[in-house]
């Protein structure tokens, strides 16, 4: 099975036909997609310019998608590097049990659903690197009152993707992580109910 890096070069493979890099740069998102695999197809579209199905397209589209994808990965992956260890200090000092986040972030490693939206559609807009920017700076804070995804602070509580019950972003569809939010928004996003996110026009 291809990793990440060997997918990437066959993106970047001008010998390649332009449906066979555009196949590759969908399996790199097996590999790595922040918003979850079709959430982040549609942002790398929407940003790139290009359809989800379209086959033969300009291949510079593709390189500029991956270049985004590939910088916000390694945001992702200079984050696990210090939660690896940070654990590998709290260990040797004793401490064994995991925190709601670390256990969040044990169901995240590898950078897959990071910033999860139940609805593909509905997606931050902002650069992919500058949502996992934030996402880490909110992680490295502690709890917080907004959304780790777009700081924005219309958080509902509904049901999302899958086994997801919990905080939405009203503003960008992410689904908020429990344990990235302080015990008074959490209850705040209890008392409203989410309504169907619509994607931005």
């Amino acid at each position: 099975m291809a990793g990440f890096r060997s997918l990437a070069r066959q993106v970047r493979d001008q010998h390649c036909d332009t449906a066979l890099r555009r196949y590759a740069l969908r399996k790199c998102l097996e590999r790595f997609a922040p918003y979850g695999h079709r959430a982040t197809w549609d942002h790398l579209c929407h940003r790139h310019g290009f359809g989800p199905d379209d086959r033969e397209l300009d291949p510079a589209r593709l390189v500029a998608a991956l270049e985004e994808l590939e910088e916000a990965r390694a945001v992702w992956l200079a984050y696990e590097e210090d939660f690896a260890a940070r654990r590998r200090r709290e260990k040797h000092g004793g401490l064994r049990a995991l925190g709601a986040l670390d256990d969040w972030h044990r169901d995240v490693w590898g950078g897959n659903g990071v910033v999860r939206c139940g609805n593909p559609a509905v997606h931050p807009t902002d650069p992919l690197p500058q949502v996992v920017r934030r996402l880490v700076t909110a992680l490295e804070h502690g709890p917080g009152e907004a959304c780790p995804g777009c700081a924005g602070a219309r958080i509902a509580w509904g049901a999302g993707d899958g086994d997801w019950y919990g905080p939405v972003c009203a503003d960008c569809g992410v689904e908020v992580p429990r344990a990235a939010l302080t015990p008074g928004a959490l209850a705040r996003a209890r008392g409203v109910r989410a309504r169907p996110l619509v994607p931005a026009a």
